[in-house]
């Protein structure tokens, strides 16, 4: 079944085809295209989309959307022409939602939010048709892209929805329009941006503002800023608003390691449940609640979904696990805020080594109270048992200067400068944390150990 024929892209945004075609996918990247995705062209602060339409043609594209025709570009190749490839493409997003049945939930929040979206990607794998968002496609070129990929025969659907300034997430659900919002924290990233926790979660909460009449509000009940996030529901005229953690209506009751993962017991509106989870920790205990919750507000059976979770993996830079001669590693290097810094840590403090060594990169987009957020990380620090750190940039000099001797195991200016001295100091038997936000590199920490393995 194609996902988009010419007749209807033609009728959603207004364009001109150059031939008849069908596609069955979209990308906007032709390292990752598809042999019949539609490639769309759209144009960045770098690179220009449309530099590339000859090589995802070349590489069997269905047609490309396009603003113009490429130089180089045969008289016969199936194009899309449109205005504007960014409008054209969020008016097939639009199309896509119009024409869909499907139960539609959308994810935001400060941290986990990938990860709740791939809970409720298996959860809803196991109950029918689901479609959700790729990677962390969850700004204004990827909430469209994944939304305008959203097949129609689909029954349950989940887009991540992100931002780093007010406004950005409600021009995005209005796109979205779900039938369940879900916020999985609020906590200090950002807070260049925003100046304050209470921003954060006002920004955080435009989600509401998009959801379908009879839409459900799912609110974090364990955080200090849950009563701010029901008040700006309301203000949203929102029909329902439920919370879940460790109190509120979906409650986790006890979460303990078992395997590489954990048994959770939760209480889901009144559903008791019972299951395994395949990566461990308290924060993915409490992801692994609101995913559920929002099954149950989706009508979707919550124990089969519940039973799917035995199947969930940590992700790629966020809780990935490998070992490397002799030395395990947790690999949460693809973002970091306090609050996602605290949970891994305590992963880390967890963790059964000879030593445990924790290896941090700047928090970005701290603010003026990023030095104190920075050397505040030495408690959690301290309670997970930390034998050894070391730390890398500029704003992890403060955490540096706050810690005791007998834990500082190396600081530098770069990930790349750290890494040689974090590989003269390991041993065997030791756990490794590697986090930070991905603009401090910390991935080269990764690739540093991987080689070490190899």
């Amino acid at each position: 079944m194609s996902l988009w024929t010419s007749d209807a892209a033609i009728a959603a945004t207004l364009g001109e085809a150059s031939k008849a075609f069908a596609v069955s996918g979209l990308s906007i990247d032709t390292r990752t295209l598809k042999p019949g995705d539609l490639f769309v062209a759209l144009k960045g602060d770098a690179r220009d989309g449309h530099d590339f339409v000859g090589a995802a043609l070349a590489a069997k594209a269905g047609a490309a959307l396009v603003s113009r025709r490429p130089d180089g570009v045969a008289a016969d190749a199936p194009l899309l022409t449109v205005a504007n490839t960014l409008r054209g493409l969020e008016d097939l997003a639009r199309a896509a939602r119009a024409r869909s049945n499907a139960k539609i939930i959308a994810v935001t929040g400060s941290a986990g939010k990938t990860t709740t979206k791939e809970m409720l990607r298996l959860c809803f794998d196991a109950l029918g048709r689901t479609h959700a968002s790729a990677a962390s496609y969850n700004n204004h070129w990827g909430v469209p892209l994944s939304l305008a990929g959203l097949p129609q025969d689909s029954q349950f659907s989940v887009f991540e929805v992100g931002m780093n300034h007010a406004g950005e997430i409600r021009a995005l659900v209005a796109l979205v329009r779900p039938h369940v919002a879900l916020i999985t924290t609020i906590a200090p990233a950002h807070l260049e941006y925003f100046g304050s926790c209470e921003a954060i979660a006002d920004a955080k909460s435009e989600i509401f503002e998009g959801l379908v009449p009879g839409g459900v509000a799912l609110i974090p009940s364990d955080s200090p800023y849950a009563a701010r996030l029901a008040a700006r529901a309301v203000q949203a005229k929102v029909a329902r608003v439920v919370s879940f953690g460790q109190t509120g209506d979906a409650k986790l009751l006890s979460w303990s390691p078992e395997g590489a993962g954990m048994r959770v017991k939760a209480d889901i509106m009144g559903r008791m449940v019972d299951c395994l989870v395949g990566a461990p920790g308290l924060h993915i205990a409490q992801n692994a609640v609101a995913a559920l919750a929002a099954v149950a507000l989706a009508e979707g059976d919550v124990l089969n979904a519940a039973a799917a979770l035995k199947d969930f993996a940590p992700l790629k830079g966020r809780g990935e696990r490998f070992e490397a001669d002799g030395v395990a590693v947790i690999d949460e290097s693809y973002n970091a805020n306090p609050a996602s810094m605290a949970a891994a840590l305590a992963l880390l403090g967890a963790a059964k080594a000879t030593r445990r060594i924790a290896v941090l990169g700047d928090m970005l987009e701290m603010g003026e109270g990023g030095a104190a957020h920075h050397a505040g990380l030495a408690a959690p620090i301290a309670a997970a048992h930390t034998d050894l750190v070391f730390a890398a940039g500029p704003a992890m000099k403060a955490l540096w200067d706050a810690l005791p001797g007998a834990r500082r195991g190396g600081y530098a200016a770069t990930s790349a400068e750290l890494a040689p001295m974090l590989a003269a100091a390991l041993k065997k038997g030791d756990t490794v944390l590697v986090k930070g936000s991905l603009g401090s590199k910390m991935a080269v920490i990764i690739a540093s150990l991987k080689s070490r393995g190899a």
